[in-house]
């Protein structure tokens, strides 16, 4: 059974204009002071040694002992933090403040990131270990904007929606349930799913899926999500969804299966995007492809040397069976590029090699939009979900090259992995107009002010802010 918080991101919100009451919050640079703070005010600040210096929190005390006001310090503009601009501090507030209304003072500072990191810094995953104040009262911040309150409540659910699906153990989210995931998204939007299970994916020739898949009890599957009108821009999410990666015959050792739960994490971005493309009703035709297995181990089990028929047409040797998330991306990819959309954006956690040279806080990125490849860091960058562009360097496509199939699953040496996992996934798109492929850790390894340790779908906010400018230009 699929158990989500996504749906109760008004909890930590309160929308409209108020009574005036709401607890002020001043967020301060390096050096600023606020016009509406009381010569008191500011007497305390400076007794508190406040500077505006990043992270910095002072709780402002009224002359009841009550909280009056808030001051929280964004350093000189960037937050000395990886996680983006000073803006995203104000994650940091929503849960170490006491239960009340918030609303962020001088309201030239009231920005739509701020409250959308209020909102993600906000999220608790509690499914196994119930607190005893999980229905007390929680800090709310107020948004005055109705305009923008919508899109902040819907981008905050789509974040926790995806962190929920990558916390959950494996032994809760295999494929069928990520499957009752996707419905439960779907029947929220009205859109419409399509699986493929098990022995199908064979006869209706998805034979990688069905391959990667075959030796767990839990049948993979193909999911097929749709949504918008035929006639808008088709957008295509591709998202790989491993729910847990022993790594097959070529098996992982223990320290790197801790926490396989989030080889999903591909999927659960997709459909965090997803949730975000269908909540604030972007104008596209939005299709969503999660190829889901378990790659287990078994006496069914594909092995290292083995050949596998792809959708495509195109053979594929099996270097290492540990490299099994490129291989039903293929066959997703396969059908995705079938009706030629417009863009195919693909994300996995797909390669170590991606995060040996980037590390965990910034995915990896390849596409063959040049365009895309300038304004998407800068534009991730300024919202706190940033991305790293890497070449699609054609120069390691003979690296892939073998004598007995057309196409082999890995490069034997441990150089330029992420590329070859990415040209890997280029061979399998021939029409789609633009792709991307996003490299991602999907988990935050230590709390920060816009969440706390756990899964995360990273480069979500990224694309859908993207898309936005591109769709509504």
């Amino acid at each position: 059974m699929v158990e989500t918080t996504a749906w109760s991101a008004e909890d930590v919100f309160e929308q409209g204009a108020g009574d005036g009451s709401d607890t002020p919050i001043w967020l301060l640079k390096q050096g600023e002071t606020a016009a509406s703070l009381s010569e008191a005010q500011r007497a305390w600040l400076k007794a508190q040694k406040f500077s505006g210096s990043a992270k910095k929190q002072v709780s402002i005390p009224a002359s009841d002992g009550a909280i009056a006001g808030v001051a929280l310090g964004l350093g000189d503009g960037a937050s000395g933090d990886p996680s983006g601009p000073s803006d995203v501090l104000a994650g940091q507030l929503a849960q170490s403040l006491p239960a009340a209304t918030y609303k962020v003072a001088d309201g030239e500072r009231a920005s739509e990131l701020a409250a959308i990191a209020w909102g993600l810094g906000a999220y608790k995953f509690g499914r196994y270990r119930k607190s005893p104040d999980a229905t007390a009262p929680r800090a709310k911040l107020r948004i005055s904007d109705a305009a923008n309150a919508a899109r902040i409540v819907n981008t905050t659910e789509a974040v926790w929606f995806g962190r929920d699906l990558i916390n959950t153990p494996a032994s809760d989210m295999g494929p069928q349930e990520l499957e009752e995931a996707v419905r439960l998204l779907a029947a929220r939007h009205g859109a419409a799913v399509h699986s493929i299970v098990g022995d199908d994916l064979l006869a209706q020739n998805y034979p990688m899926i069905h391959a990667v898949g075959r030796a767990s009890p839990r049948p993979p599957r193909l999911i097929d999500l749709t949504w918008g009108s035929p006639d808008a821009p088709k957008i295509t999410l591709v998202g790989k969804g491993i729910t847990f990666d022993t790594g097959g015959l070529d098996i992982k050792p223990p320290s790197a299966m801790l926490i396989m739960k989030k080889d999903m994490g591909g999927a659960a971005t997709a459909l965090a995007l997803a949730h975000m493309i269908m909540g604030q009703k972007l104008n596209c035709r939005l299709r969503v492809l999660i190829p889901s297995a378990e790659n287990a181990i078994g006496g069914d089990a594909f092995r290292p040397g083995d050949i596998l028929q792809s959708r495509a047409g195109l053979s594929v040797e099996i270097g290492n069976t540990d490299a099994e998330g490129r291989l039903v991306l293929a066959d997703a990819l396969s059908l995705a590029d079938d009706e030629s959309p417009d863009s195919i954006f693909v994300f996995a956690t797909l390669t170590g090699a991606a995060r040996s040279a980037l590390g965990p806080d910034l995915p990896a990125f390849f596409t063959d939009c040049d365009a895309l490849g300038a304004s998407l860091p800068v534009t991730s960058a300024a919202i706190g979900d940033p991305v790293w562009r890497m070449p699609l360097w054609d120069g390691y496509k003979r690296h892939l090259e073998t004598e007995i199939a057309d196409i082999n699953n890995v490069w034997e040496t441990p150089f330029a992995g992420a590329i070859t996992a990415a040209l890997f996934l280029r061979r399998f798109v021939k029409n789609a107009r633009r792709f991307a492929h996003f490299d991602l850790y999907g988990w935050r390894p230590a709390s920060r002010p816009l969440g706390p340790k756990g899964g995360e779908p990273q480069t979500a906010r990224a694309v859908m802010d993207h898309l936005q400018r591109e769709l509504t230009s």
